[in-house]
């Protein structure tokens, strides 16, 4: 069950590749998370703090939307499942991220399932009080219509790239979409994802069967594309993966 609890201050966590790299703040698809910086501060600013454990679902496909929630600490997914249970993995949403605005901009259902991967603390704002807000500050609609324009064409390049890519190209364009969440630099074009994903989780993001994946990281790790350090995926070679991501 989601506790409705006052959060305690997240612990720092060591760095495993040293001090001297920072690891870059997540770009997500979510609408409010790029919004002009001070708009989601005022709108979190008296949001009511919940906390979400490892395993336990936000809200699913379907269900009514009744808020959005930005992420404080923790790590959840976006994920979609079909009749016959495959899932895919849309998007890994870390510290900033805003999820579940759609259902409070049109009042329809939930189109995706978000799930804990991490112990999560997250704030949550109703659509009443969203509502509430954008009258204060119109300012946010405008904003919004910019970035639903950018995520259509993004879109296309979604659909296109599931359509015509092979499945090297696939698994490339998860790990980079990765890489531009989680990367950090411990070294001159090495690139470290520093979240540890799993290879089912990886294979339910390039939409590919698991056998598959193994065999594409496999070759990679031998043509020394690819390699793990303590648990994490490391880019040896990005060029060569943006080249196999290309459409």
């Amino acid at each position: 069950m989601i506790g409705k609890e006052r959060a305690t201050p997240p612990r720092r966590r060591s760095n495993a590749f040293g001090p001297s790299r920072q690891v870059r703040r997540p770009r997500n698809l979510h609408l409010l998370s790029e919004l002009p910086a001070d708009l989601p501060t005022k709108l979190f600013a008296n949001a009511n703090r919940i906390q979400l454990a490892a395993g336990k679902i936000l809200f699913r496909a379907g269900a009514t939307g009744d808020g959005c929630y930005r992420v404080e600490d923790g790590l959840l997914k976006v994920t979609m499942v079909s009749r016959s249970g495959a899932e895919r993995i849309l998007e890994f949403l870390s510290r900033g991220a805003i999820v579940g605005e759609l259902s409070i901009l049109d009042g329809l259902p939930r189109s995706a399932t978000v799930v804990a991967v991490r112990d999560a603390t997250l704030s949550s704002v109703s659509r009443a009080e969203f509502e509430a807000f954008a009258e204060e500050h119109p300012e946010v609609y405008k904003s919004l219509v910019k970035l639903l324009a950018q995520r259509l064409r993004e879109t296309n390049t979604v659909v296109a790239a599931s359509s015509f890519l092979s499945l090297k190209g696939r698994v490339a364009r998860a790990m980079l979409a990765l890489a531009q969440h989680f990367r950090q630099e411990v070294a001159p074009s090495r690139i470290v994802i520093r979240q540890k994903i799993g290879q089912n989780d990886l294979a339910a993001m390039a939409g590919i069967p698991r056998e598959n994946l193994t065999r594409v990281l496999n070759d990679w790790q031998r043509h020394k594309i690819l390699s793990r350090l303590s648990g994490y995926y490391c880019l040896e070679d990005k060029t060569q993966l943006e080249h196999q991501a290309k459409l």
